[in-house]
């Protein structure tokens, strides 16, 4: 390879507020369009903002569980462009002050970790949205929807320390799940709620100076980011082999065709004639509101896969899939709290309970097994009621109705047999009717056993207790 990419991200995530960033109108999407306005996120003359609490805490969340360092004063600036969408024609932001900085992320890659730089992460407003439509009386039309302007974001800056589209998509997936896991956004990537601009330059491997950057703006899905990129590599690199010189722009990602196209050459912040938004007085956070809310940040997904294998002895495998979704990692918490058994409990949870949600298509926070119910039916397997075969009937029933596994077990009569006489009499009626195979097994063919083994289940309906039927079986069969 002659070249070497650097990636940098800038990733909008939205908060998860009911409220606006500066009025009280409702941050519900899907909405009729202009109809959760006022004149403040109208930018009607005279109209006053007012900073919503929610949303600086939020930024303090997200700057703690990303080992930002939390400014004890920051400012909003406005930043100064014009496009339909934007009603006032400049955007509340932060510039010189924001109210993170400094942070980073380690992200796994190939069995290596990397440290990611983040430079920083700021509150700011979002714009509204353009609704191209082709109507049939005038044509091609644009609209303007105002409902998403003056919704919280926060924009979450990397350094660029990203060398592969691989480290990029890994870096923005372990974002993707801080924040949701924080509660601070509900990460929905089709709904743009979280989406990521990527600057990507080439230069030539060895060499310490950054080649010119393009931004690619607005992309919404992981494999889309990823194709961005890698179309960008190669464009890149097409016009530096041919002599040419990669110019600084705004450029937009066709998924259709999966290459970019230039949008606008890129600004420089000068460009947006920052300065000090007049109507919002400093903000200046005190350590003490810091520290509480550092005291109610939840267990991250590293603490939480670092705990799973080092106290509960889980493998890696099963941390990483446990720990990947808060309301998972919950799920399977709660259920260790009335029966705490680690590994029988993440077989269940990875096996039988996602495979129904996910043939369901349903979130776990709707799942009609509870913590509760499931640990109820793992305690019926070790007591010796049912047997683990017998448990997968229960469950299915379990995640049909939502009953007690003790009251399944007793309207279906599905009770574990362990009477030693009478799996005795069962074996000997399954190896009467089989002379052949037993003298077989006698004989040296021992794989038959499972054979056997089967067949008595299956006479039993699956009842019998699985460790007397193996010694009875097996003392039977020997003569």
């Amino acid at each position: 390879m002659k070249y070497q990419v650097v990636i940098g991200l800038e990733v909008h995530a939205q908060l998860l507020t009911n409220s606006k960033i500066f009025c009280g109108c409702s941050t519900k999407f899907g909405a009729e369009p202009n109809s959760q306005t006022c004149p403040v996120c109208l930018g009607l003359p005279g109209a006053l903002p007012v900073l919503n609490r929610k949303v600086v805490e939020y930024a303090i969340r997200a700057g703690l569980a990303t080992s930002c360092s939390i400014a004890p004063r920051s400012i909003f600036a406005r930043k100064n462009y014009f496009y339909p969408d934007l009603p006032k024609g400049y955007q509340i932001s932060q510039f010189e002050l924001p109210i993170c900085l400094d942070g980073h992320l380690e992200i796994e890659l190939e069995g290596e970790t990397k440290r990611i730089g983040i430079t920083r992460i700021h509150m700011e407003e979002d714009a509204g949205k353009l609704l191209h439509l082709d109507t049939m009386e005038a044509g091609e039309m644009s609209f303007v929807d105002l409902n998403r302007a003056c919704t919280p974001l926060l924009e979450i800056v990397s350094e660029p320390d990203m060398r592969s589209p691989e480290e990029a998509i890994a870096y923005l997936k372990k974002l993707h799940q801080i924040v949701v896991y924080l509660g601070i956004c509900d990460g929905n990537l089709e709904e743009g709620s979280f989406r990521c601009d990527a600057n990507v330059s080439l230069m030539p491997v060895g060499a310490e100076t950054f080649g010119t950057r393009a931004e690619l703006k607005n992309i919404n899905s992981f494999r889309f980011i990823k194709q961005a990129i890698e179309y960008e590599m190669e464009r890149q690199a097409d016009i530096l082999d041919e002599g040419g010189k990669v110019i600084q722009e705004t450029r937009l990602f066709d998924p259709d065709t999966g290459t970019t196209r230039s949008m606008r050459s890129k600004e420089e912040a000068h460009d947006y004639r920052y300065f000090p938004d007049p109507d919002l007085v400093p903000l200046v956070i005190g350590a003490d509101w810091i520290e509480d809310i550092r005291q109610t940040l939840p267990e991250l997904p590293d603490a939480k896969r670092s705990r799973y294998v080092g106290e509960l002895a889980l493998p890696e495998y099963d941390a990483e899939v446990l720990a990947a979704s808060r309301e998972i990692a919950e799920y399977f918490d709660a259920c260790l709290a009335f029966y705490p058994q680690a590994k029988t409990v993440s077989n269940w949870v990875m096996g039988d309970l996602l495979r129904s949600l996910k043939e369901d298509n349903s979130n776990i926070a709707d799942c009609p097994v509870t913590p509760r119910l499931l640990a109820d039916m793992l305690q019926l397997i070790e007591n010796g009621t049912i047997s683990g075969k017998i448990a997968k009937t229960v469950f299915d029933e379990m995640y049909k109705t939502g009953k007690e596994p003790v009251r399944i077990v007793e309207e279906k009569g599905l009770v574990q047999v362990t009477d030693s006489s009478e799996i005795e009499k069962i074996i000997e009626d399954v190896l009467a009717k089989d002379p052949v195979q037993v003298e077989a097994y006698r004989s040296g063919k021992e794989k038959l056993f499972g054979f056997f083994v089967g067949q008595v289940m299956k006479a039993s309906r699956g009842k019998a207790n699985p460790g007397l039927v193996n010694e009875i079986l097996s003392k039977k069969l020997k003569g």
